[in-house]
Order: structure tokens, then sequence, then C-alpha cells
């Protein structure tokens, strides 16, 4: 169900307020351009700094605009398992296909803590399970063979690999099964993950050019590796521009220049502001062919 290019999706503000409206809109487009499946409320949708109903009502949002036409999955973690069930509760009676459960922060769970966090998870709700693994900002590390045992409960079904480390697709496919669906979690080392067995890649850089890192997501998984490396060179200055300052307002900064969204973020995140950022960020977007 979920392969390709899927898009971790920023979650639009005007001021203080979610903008549901530009969200949805923002979703649609996503479809039309090829996006396979959408993630609402991960990280990249500002998920820490969204109250409760907040969360609750973006993950309906996507899933009314996506009308079955893509996959949702839904993001639901947190450092309080109780709470991480809560919110996957709430995104299965939502009618999302998936979540996605980001590994702890700040708690520094041990390997057996990591185990039981989502084993608690899993043994509470019936819906599809993906890890995210994701160590520069939980600070903890989930092990292969800690996702090997994972990989054994019924709803625990793939990660979403943000280590950086291409190679950890071939020793988690070691421990958890070619089943195991493993999603790159970092767009300028996407297709190198794929080649080791990744099947697609959770993007922040589809966000704003949601056509182009299809294409070349399709073209990875197709095996057309000349063209998948040439879209990626087209790219890669994206890749790097949307994490000049502190993620996402780079991306919201893009999208404000297509229109698609207010360059608005939440405390402690600010907008961008840097003139030096902005002339990045719009030379990578001129480069990629995404702004004229």
């Amino acid at each position: 169900m979920f392969r390709g290019s899927i898009t971790a999706l920023v979650t639009p503000f005007d001021g203080a307020r979610v903008d549901e409206k530009s969200f949805q809109s923002f979703c649609d487009w996503q479809i039309k351009s090829g996006t396979k499946a959408l993630v609402p409320v991960g990280t990249t949708g500002e998920s820490p700094t969204l109250s409760h109903p907040e969360h609750d009502r973006v993950v309906e949002l996507c899933v009314e605009v996506a009308k079955g036409r893509v996959p949702v999955m839904a993001g639901a973690g947190s450092n309080n398992t109780l709470e991480a069930i809560r919110l996957t509760k709430h995104a299965k009676k939502a009618g999302a296909d998936a979540v996605l459960i980001a590994m702890p922060y700040y708690n520094k769970p041990t390997q057996e803590g990591m185990y039981a966090h989502y084993k608690a998870i899993n043994d509470a709700v019936d819906i599809p399970i993906y890890i995210y693994n994701i160590p520069g900002r939980s600070v903890v590390d989930m092990t292969p063979e800690t996702m090997g045992r994972l990989a054994q409960l019924t709803n625990i079904v793939g990660v979403k690999d943000a280590t950086g480390d291409v190679s950890r697709a071939a020793l988690q496919r070691i421990h958890c099964g070619e089943d195991f669906i493993q999603l790159c979690g970092d767009d300028p080392i996407a297709l190198g993950y794929n080649a080791q067995g990744g099947r697609g890649c959770i993007s922040v850089t589809s966000n704003v050019a949601p056509a182009l890192v299809s294409e070349l997501q399709e073209a990875s998984l197709a095996g057309e590796n000349e063209k998948a490396i040439a879209l990626q060179d087209r790219l890669i200055r994206l890749h790097k521009a949307l994490f000049i300052e502190a993620s996402p307002a780079p991306t919201k900064y893009a999208l404000s220049l297509l229109g698609k969204c207010k360059p608005d973020v939440r405390l402690p995140i600010i907008p961008v502001f840097k003139e030096e950022s902005k002339r990045e960020i719009e030379a990578a977007m001129r480069d990629a062919g995404v702004l004229n």
C-alpha cells in the first residue's frame, strides 16, 4: 500500500490557527501531482506544537480529501505511550490506513523500553504501524535486532528510516524479513536506500516538488537508474536547501512562493529570515524547475 513518493505534509497556518482550506487544497494538489500516499501530522507537520484537537482535526481533513485516492499514514507518535495509543485510536477512527509512530524522544528508553512502547501500541489498536526511527531527533536509535522482534508482531509492518545509513535497509531486511516495508526518511539518500531494498521515501522535498519526486521514485523502483540519477541531480540542491534552517520553515517559505500556504510556523520554530537562506531556497527551486 505504501511505496514510492510519500509526502510528509506540512500543516499550513494562518497566524495562530490551522488553515484548513489551504491544507485540503494542498493535499489535493499533492495527489493530482503524483504523490502516492500522504502523511499528515508527522514532525514536518509540526505535530509537537499542535493541540490534541488540532492534531485530530488535521488527520480527519486529510482522510476526507484523500477520499481513498491514496492511502493516509497518520502521525501518532509521542514519548508518552498512553498518548501515542490515544492518537493511534483516533487515526483508526478517522479512517487512516496506517500510523507512523516516532521513536520516544527525550526519555532515552533502552532497547527493551522501545520494544515495550511499540508492543503496547500494537496490542491496543488494530492498524498497520510504521516505526519512525530518527536518532538525530529522538537521541535513541532502534537496532535492527529490536526491529526484528517488533516485526514479528501483528501490526508492526514497516519503518521510516531516518538514520542516514543506507546499509540499514539490508541489515533490517535480514532481521525483519523481505515483507517488512522499508521507507527512507532522508531525501538525499533515497536512491541509495532503494538500491538496498527500500520501497520508497517519506519525503519533505515532495511538499515542494511532488511531481518530480514521484517521477524519481518511480524510475528508481523500476530500475531506470540513469533517469533516476538525472532527476536526483536536478533535486539535490533543493533537498539540502529545505533544511538550511530549522524544518519546516524553509519548506513553508518555498511553498509560499508557489502560493500554496503562508510561511507561518509555530514557536520554537521561526520563519526563514536570513536573506541568504531565502536566496538559496529560491535558487534551488529554480534548479529543480519548480520556480520561474
